[in-house]
């Protein structure tokens, strides 16, 4: 039996399943408590969030594990992963805040750079990031700030650039609540997913794409030490996707950046390691479903 499973590619398919307005094509931030009852969702995400809530359901799925949550707790979610609890027809009443944002927000931004240092995102953090009173405040506070900059103000470049300045503060709360939790032992040793991306990201700063071409999933597993049919389980389960998807995803992301810093297409398509241009474009309107052109003329 197939699992039901809500795909939220934009922050306004979330937005639109819970019963709250939609304010900006490329974020959103809702507040739970002013919501009517609503069902539980799995979600596949496209978009990074944060849900910032003085309590969780029960028991929430994560990856390849179940997750128990703490109150007055933040629970962050990357695109790729898929989480939540699977709809079984009961209504909830949920009180907190989520923040959501797309990451074609990031694209060309210094936020972007930094996204790879907030460990808190990964699918193996070993638990939520409990806030304390006085971070609940704070935390809150600059998330209803937030909802009230895109509620007042339409979209033009100056509130991308407010946006960004409020994501990038509630990152570093997170991130400074995140390291007061670590625990010296924790290696993340079994953390595949993070080790994966981390080779991704390496293999592009070594450059060896120009040499080697696109990251394949055979050289990716064999780096990583694993046959290359178990590592794909191993993806598939953690993602739901297959580890060539997950590879594509990172170099169209990837790619959405170059050309966003003012590549052209055919310099974007040698510098992600693509033999033709017209590969690179095929895959780009896979994945986007749109052409790299139109999504530059569209920006």
């Amino acid at each position: 039996m197939s699992r039901k499973i809500l795909t939220v590619d934009k922050p306004d398919d979330y937005a639109a399943y819970v019963g709250a307005p939609s304010l900006h094509p490329l974020v959103n931030v809702i507040h739970y408590d002013e919501l009517e009852p609503f069902r539980h969702s799995l979600n596949n995400y496209g978009v990074y969030g944060l849900f910032i809530q003085r309590e969780f359901p029960k028991s929430l799925s994560y990856g390849m594990k179940t997750l128990q949550v703490s109150d007055a707790s933040i629970i962050a979610v990357a695109p790729g992963q898929i989480g939540g609890s699977e709809d079984n027809d009961e209504r909830i009443t949920l009180s907190g805040w989520v923040v959501l944002w797309s990451p074609a927000l990031l694209h060309g931004s210094d936020l972007e750079e930094r996204m790879a240092d907030y460990r808190f995102f990964s699918y193996f953090a070993t638990e939520a990031l409990r806030m304390t009173p006085g971070e609940w405040l704070l935390i809150t506070q600059l998330t209803e700030q937030l909802r009230r900059e895109l509620r007042e103000n339409g979209d033009s470049p100056a509130l991308r650039r407010v946006t960004l300045a409020y994501l990038r503060l509630l990152l570093e709360y997170c991130h400074r609540i995140y390291q007061r939790q670590q625990s010296p032992h924790d290696t993340d040793t079994t953390d595949v997913l993070k080790r994966f991306n981390a080779l991704l990201e390496q293999y592009y700063i070594n450059e060896r794409q120009l040499d080697e071409g696109l990251p394949t999933v055979t050289r990716c597993a064999a780096e990583l030490a694993y046959s290359p049919h178990y590592f794909g389980d191993l993806v598939r389960k953690a993602t739901g996707h297959t580890a060539i998807a997950h590879i594509h995803a990172y170099v169209i992301n990837k790619g959405k950046s170059l050309l966003m810093s003012g590549y052209n297409i055919n310099e974007t398509s040698h510098l992600l390691g693509f033999e033709y241009p017209q590969h690179f474009t095929r895959l780009f309107k896979r994945l986007t479903g749109t052409t790299p052109s139109r999504f530059l003329s569209a920006r």
